[in-house]
């Protein structure tokens, strides 16, 4: 089941956007309450809770969607190089091969 955020943001579709609505909702409760009972003052403490909700969830958000390019890359670049072991395995072209030759010779 979908959860929409703001009626058109897909929750369960978008990665990272589940975790960043969950710890910036946290942060806000966190900074809000804590605002609130240091200073008494309603009005600021909400203040104080939105903006801490969209700097939380911001953070969040840039830090998970980095991690996730970084991963994808390595994905990538594990593919490719898996593409190529299996292309050039046996073949002249194939580093291992070339290195046990040069093995050889060295002894």
């Amino acid at each position: 089941q979908s959860f929409k955020l703001f009626g058109f943001l897909d929750v369960k579709n978008i990665p990272c956007a589940r975790e960043s609505v969950l710890y910036g909702s946290l942060g806000a409760l966190v900074m809000g309450l804590g605002h609130f009972l240091a200073t008494s003052r309603v009005k600021r403490s909400c203040d104080v809770a939105v903006g801490s909700y969209i700097c939380t969830m911001l953070g969040y958000w840039f830090y998970c969607r980095y991690n996730l390019a970084q991963q994808r890359i390595r994905q990538r670049m594990l593919k490719e190089g898996m593409k190529n072991r299996i292309l050039f395995e046996g073949s002249y072209l194939d580093p291992e091969k070339k290195q046990t030759s040069s093995e050889r010779s060295d002894s």
